[in-house]
């Protein structure tokens, strides 16, 4: 399950809303081995595109260092879909190389007719994808 705070959960819903029609991506850190998310890193989608992402390599490379600087730990990797379902594609799937992560997707496509967005998470290991719970409180 995702234990996620609802100002962490409103700013990566708007930053994916900010970034329509391109999909957004980002990072949201946490201490090392507490699996708590802490600290809201929105990224630029270097591929600019509304129906893939791709961080920038060198502003990876700069978050990993910085992480490790501040000993924490990518707990949730997000990036949005903006005309299909919130549920990781082949391609997300081949990308996710972060198996104590949580994949969250947030959609701004109205693929469901449950409004304008859907945030889901995910863990994906080993290319298995299993959905789980989000749970979204006011504080830790």
């Amino acid at each position: 399950m995702l234990t996620i705070t609802q100002d962490l959960y409103d700013r990566i819903v708007a930053h994916a809303r900010e970034d329509h029609p391109d999909e957004a991506c980002g990072v949201v850190a946490g201490p090392v081995g507490a699996g708590r998310p802490e600290r809201f890193i929105p990224m630029l989608n270097a591929a600019r595109s509304p129906t893939f992402y791709e961080f920038d390599s060198q502003d990876l490379l700069k978050l990993y260092r910085e992480m490790d600087d501040r000993d924490e730990e990518p707990v949730i990797v997000y990036h949005s879909h903006t005309a299909t379902e919130a549920y990781p594609s082949r391609t997300d799937i081949s990308y996710a190389n972060e198996p104590g992560a949580h994949y969250v997707l947030v959609s701004t496509a109205d693929t469901d007719g449950a409004g304008e967005f859907q945030f889901r998470s995910f863990r994906i290991v080993e290319g298995e994808v299993t959905e789980e719970e989000v749970k979204v409180v006011d504080a830790y």
